[in-house]
């Protein structure tokens, strides 16, 4: 198996195993909707085996960053259909990361007047909003009524994704967001079915999972973990209570037959990341940095060698659209500019050179 080989993943068929890792661009209206700009930042990237999307919410209440597009209203439906076509007119595939902030948001950028979470805690330290930058809020923390309804808004989303010409959707269950923060015992000190043991915490990322995938096909639902990645103040920092935690989702998600888990972890080959695929079952796509580029070398060895199905690369592939064209011919790199990562404009976004333009110049 080589990193250049096509896959198939449930009902994804992937040209090669190069994954467009989820990256957040804030580069949506202030209404959510995708922008002809987006359109084209996509169709860019559609060599890659599998886009991922940037993470979309399903929820006003689930919105976490000004300019980060959503997939509740017909006007954002209506605009995500021209990105999914013009991934698909490349040749491409590209699935929709469904992304509930939970407490990571606040009242100035969503419009809500709440933000939520299982337990009624703040995340740490501060956010970006309109009007500067402002302590996170306490959360209200979802009570038994209310948490499936917040299942339903997933299950919503998902379909509306599929209506909007997307080959499946992904579950953002990583990062610090709502999955994530009903699995730490640190974010979640609910003493109901969903807090207390590691079964319990587990049990919202399986509901959630399992009713998207019975909506859109279990064949076209994926799921990203992070676990321990400690981060936004969900830290799973017992080794045997995450083990327990995350072995819990993958036994609950078992019987799904996802198409994919798509874990982000910094030791790929490790016991933790390697007994979760056993158990879950499902292709795995490897995504080993966060804020540390993938490279070629280490794509090529986690494949060749059988750690893992597909790598997801995030930095590589915002500076290089063609990236899968550069690592096959070993070519050299464009270098990425963080300090353009989030706007609303094109540049940063749509104006690094492909391969092809670079040559032409030379």
């Amino acid at each position: 198996m080589t990193l250049f080989e096509p896959a198939v993943f449930g009902a994804l068929q992937l040209s090669n195993r190069v994954v467009m890792a989820p990256l957040t661009r804030t580069r949506a209206d202030d209404d959510g909707v995708p922008t002809e700009t987006m359109v084209e930042y996509y169709h860019q990237r559609a060599g890659q085996g599998l886009i991922i999307s940037e993470g979309t919410w399903p929820a006003a209440e689930g919105k976490s960053y000004s300019g980060q597009p959503g997939i509740v209203t017909p006007e954002q439906i209506a605009g995500w259909r021209p990105v999914a076509d013009a991934v698909h007119e490349a040749g491409g595939t590209i699935v929709m990361q469904l992304m509930h902030g939970g407490r990571v948001s606040h009242p100035a950028i969503s419009g809500e007047p709440r933000v939520v979470a299982p337990s009624a805690l703040a995340a740490p330290g501060q956010t970006h909003t309109p009007e500067g930058k402002v302590d996170m809020p306490v959360a209200h923390a979802l009570t038994l009524d209310e948490i499936p309804m917040v299942v339903e808004q997933f299950v919503q989303a998902a379909r509306n994704a599929i209506a909007a010409g997307f080959d499946g959707v992904e579950v953002h269950g990583a990062n610090g967001y709502l999955v994530q923060e009903f699995l730490s015992p640190v974010s979640n000190i609910r003493d109901d079915q969903y807090g207390g043991s590691p079964e319990n915490r587990a049990r919202f990322a399986i509901e959630v999972t399992r009713a998207v995938a019975e909506a859109v096909g279990a064949d076209r639902t994926g799921i990203r973990l992070s676990p321990q990645h400690n981060i936004q103040g969900v830290l799973e920092e017992d080794d045997d209570d995450a083990l327990a935690t995350y072995l819990a989702v993958a036994e609950g998600l078992a019987p799904l037959g996802l198409a994919f888990v798509d874990i982000l972890n910094a030791a790929p080959t490790s016991e933790l990341v390697q007994r979760i695929r056993r158990t879950l079952g499902a292709p795995l796509i490897i995504n080993s940095g966060f804020g540390s580029p993938t490279t070629r070398d280490e794509a090529e060895m986690l494949v060749s060698e059988g750690w893992a199905d597909a790598v997801a690369a995030g930095r590589p592939v915002i500076a290089n659209p063609d990236l899968v064209e550069r690592w096959r011919e070993d070519a050299e790199l464009n270098e990425p500019r963080p300090a353009l990562f989030y706007g609303r404009t094109a540049e940063g976004y749509t104006d690094y050179p492909s391969l092809e333009s670079v040559r032409a110049d030379a």
